[in-house]
């Protein structure tokens, strides 16, 4: 049960004050997290460089801190900021897939992703001690750990024995059309697909070949579509498309403009956090106290019933953190299991979500599964699924469903919208980019609006799910009852263009300049300056042209400039010998990035 001294909480970090310092990049995220579970942070100057450092005292945790840099399995001198982790982590690399060049993301992707990790150690390591055995005090992360962590389907991919079912080429959408309304489409299944382009006459031929890598994009992060798709649609109207897409049951977004998020945004948390009203009924239902030594959430069970990417990957952390995860899937186990490329028949891609996950099979539609799982969550702690809205509820497995059989359960949900914003499209990662204005977050000002075709949001998504749910656990073992926990994709798209939207609220452009994280020819490769030194970099360009990008970082260091090569290919990273042999291999052969935290 939770600590008498702090009982009556209300929020799992009542009571505790942190002392954080650092650059914006790496706190601010974490700094609005902090204070929205309940934290006492005192405002402090921002730093330029160098490392965040968090310190959190008070009543239940005890002492435990934080360090996030911007490397922590490169060497220092590698990556000195957002724009050097991109370059040599390989994200430019995939978010330039559908240019046919690396570029850089003009957000902070890899720092927020850092930022929302170390709440999540930090609430972690409280939980621990809270729950007794667990002893850790201090939590390290680097943003080049959090950028392995959202690429490790592309890594574990490009480093299976198999070739991708459509090779990565340049292409995909966002489409134009006649009006010039650049727009997203949305189709989960051939059938909505191919309608929707027979209602707008496109050639045959060109809509059988375009399925294929449109449904991979989310995979390669490209679609190298047919040509004459991208026609038909400059050539409609689209009043047209709009009715092309209601008759064909698949789904259009247009590009926001982040202008009109600013009216929108109401500062809202990314997640929700609801305690019940009563206290878990029986005695011996309390959750068991921590096994020592262990990670944080060893001894907690937790059940996933979730799909693509959001829900498995925040059920991955919370494994990574200690946790037992259960994962329920369809009779005939998880389609994506054999998705290509494989590792020993294994969906590479698949395990750098699932690994370590236990699996058990249940028909969530019939009454049987639906009494399976429940008995199942009687014994649980956590409750996790991603299902589309009002789905539980339809098969009696609501909060209040599962909360009749385990009044101690944290039960969470990772949605799309959280019902929080009217007439929305499909809760998909691309819709919410192009109804959000990350397309044109993510691009500077000399590049037409675009959702980035790598995941973000849905990893985001994952990330902030699982910062809820340890958030929950912990307000558990506060308040000693059941906490409904909601995270949304919607929560991880305002998280990520904070930033932007506040540049805009204070009457500047939320959009970066020209140019911004664009990387430079090299004689052998492509090259990336840090953000500071990129104008200055920028004026020895075509000087670089005859240079390797080795002699041309060792060149610019030599003269107090900072930049390092891109990596283009994935498939070499465990070979390059700044990573120190921290990517490894699991006994099927497919590639493990490291564990975007250390405990100590």
């Amino acid at each position: 049960m939770g600590h008498p001294a702090v009982i009556c909480a209300t929020q799992p970090l009542e009571g505790v004050r942190l002392e954080v310092s650092g650059p914006p990049a790496l706190t601010s995220p974490a700094l609005g997290h902090l204070r929205a579970l309940g934290a006492t942070v005192p405002e402090t100057p921002p730093a330029h460089g160098g490392p965040a450092r968090f310190a959190a005292a008070g009543k239940g945790p005890g002492e435990v801190t934080a360090h996030t840099a911007w490397t922590d399995v490169l060497p220092a001198t590698a990556a000195v900021d957002e724009s050097t982790v991109q370059a040599a982590t390989g994200m430019m690399h995939v978010h330039g897939r559908r240019d046919g060049r690396p570029r850089g993301l003009a957000v902070d992707y890899a720092a927020t992703c850092a930022s929302v990790l170390t709440v999540q150690g930090l609430l972690a390591a409280m939980l621990g001690r809270a729950r007794g055995g667990v002893r850790s005090t201090h939590v390290t992360t680097g943003a080049d750990r959090a950028a392995l962590l959202a690429l490790s389907q592309y890594i574990a991919a490009a480093n299976a024995p198999e070739a991708e079912t459509v090779a990565p080429a340049p292409g995909g959408p966002p489409f134009t059309a006649r009006c010039g309304t650049r727009f997203e489409l949305e189709a989960l299944d051939p059938v909505p697909w191919a309608r929707f382009w027979r209602e707008l006459g496109a050639p045959e031929a060109a809509i059988r070949a375009g399925w294929p890598p449109f449904q991979f994009r989310y995979a390669t992060a490209c679609a190298p579509l047919p040509e004459s798709l991208h026609r038909t649609a400059r050539d409609t109207s689209w009043a047209r498309i709009r009715q092309a897409a209601a008759a064909a049951g698949a789904e259009v977004c247009p590009l926001r403009p982040l202008a009109d998020r600013v009216a929108e945004s109401g500062g809202a948390a990314p997640w929700t956090l609801t305690p019940r009203a009563q206290a878990w009924a029986a005695p011996g239902s309390a959750p068991a106290p921590a096994p020592a030594p262990a990670l944080p959430l060893s001894g907690l069970t937790v059940l996933e019933a979730g799909r693509r990417i959001q829900a498995p990957l925040a059920a991955h952390l919370l494994g990574l953190l200690g946790a037992d995860v259960v994962r329920i899937e369809p009779p005939g186990g998880d389609p994506l299991r054999g998705m290509p490329p494989c590792c020993s028949a294994i969906s590479a891609r698949w395990l750098a979500l699932n690994r370590g996950k236990r699996a058990v099979e249940i028909d969530i539609k019939s009454r049987a599964g639906q009494a399976e799982l429940r008995e199942l969550a009687a014994g649980a702690d956590v409750f996790l699924h991603n299902w589309a809205p009002g789905k539980a509820e339809q098969f009696g497995l609501g909060a209040e469903d599962l909360a009749a059989v385990n009044g101690a359960l944290v039960y969470a949900y990772t949605s799309g919208w959280a019902g929080r914003l009217a007439d929305v499209p499909m809760g998909t990662d691309f819709m919410v980019q192009a109804r959000t204005g990350v397309g044109e977050a993510a691009r500077p000002a000399d590049e037409a609006p675009a959702p980035s075709l790598m995941t973000l949001i849905d990893v985001l998504g994952g990330l902030l799910g699982a910062e809820a749910v340890v958030s929950g656990l912990l307000l558990r073992e506060r308040v000693g009852r059941g906490v409904r926990v909601e995270s949304s994709l919607l929560g991880a798209a305002e998280t990520l263009t904070a930033p932007a939207l506040r540049r805009a609220m204070a009457g500047g452009s939320p959009r970066r300049p020209a140019g911004f994280r664009r990387p430079l020819a090299t004689a052998d490769g492509w090259l990336a300056p840090s953000d500071d030194s990129a104008p200055a970099v920028g004026r020895r360009a075509a000087a670089l042209r005859e240079l390797t990008s080795q002699q041309a970082v060792d060149g610019l260091h030599a003269q107090g400039l900072s930049a390092t090569a891109v990596v283009t290919d994935l498939g070499a990273l465990p070979h390059d010998p700044r990573f120190g042999g921290a990517l490894t291999r699991d006994p099927l052969g497919s590639l493990v990035v490291p564990a975007p935290w250390r405990f100590a």
